[in-house]
């Protein structure tokens, strides 16, 4: 490849424009309850002590300074704001005490509330929906509270069917149903 057909090649970096700041989303983290979030310094301490991002292109810091810029729409959008694992390793390791696993779950909800989940997660919400609980109860996971000494059925809707329909006039009422049906 010529250096000409080099520089005319396009950039995988697309410069910031201004119009893609908004300015107001650290204050609107800090009023959602993320209050140090102004304090990062980009030391790269969160990132280095991910365990999602030993496996994944996922990068804290990343998603810490893309915060602090207001990149707003391109981090509702993103994947990478689902890939945290929400282990809390990066908050016991910052040296600021920067609530990140906050700042993540906070963007995830304005994610959600503009209609940007990923299909694993609105498959695993309709779970939820129909059934009032995350984790079917098989054969296998009946088994495995066997082992662990523990009743056949866990102390939720699985063990009180009555209260399914409780669950979902809440999720109702909170609008998560219309958030993952539409």
């Amino acid at each position: 490849m010529t250096l000409t057909a080099l520089a005319e090649r396009p950039s995988p970096r697309k410069p910031i424009t201004a119009d893609q700041l908004d300015l107001k989303l650290p204050d609107e983290l800090i009023v959602a309850g993320v209050e140090r979030i102004r304090e990062c310094i980009q030391c790269g301490t969160c990132t280095a002590s991910c365990p999602s991002g030993r496996r994944t292109a996922y990068r804290t810091r990343l998603l810490m300074r893309k915060t602090l810029l207001g990149l707003k729409d391109d981090l509702l959008k993103s994947l990478d704001l689902w890939l945290c694992t929400t282990c809390y390793t990066c908050y016991e390791r910052c040296p600021r005490k920067i609530s990140t696993v906050d700042t993540i779950i906070t963007l995830r909800n304005m994610a959600s509330a503009k209609g940007f989940m990923i299909p694993r997660h609105k498959e695993i919400s309709k779970q939820l929906i129909e059934k009032g609980h995350l984790v079917p109860i098989n054969e296998a996971n009946i088994k495995r509270r066997a082992e662990l000494g523990l009743s056949e059925l866990p102390p939720t809707v699985h063990s009180h069917p009555e209260a399914l329909n409780e669950v979902k006039k809440l999720l109702q009422l909170t609008g998560f149903t219309k958030l993952v049906e539409g």
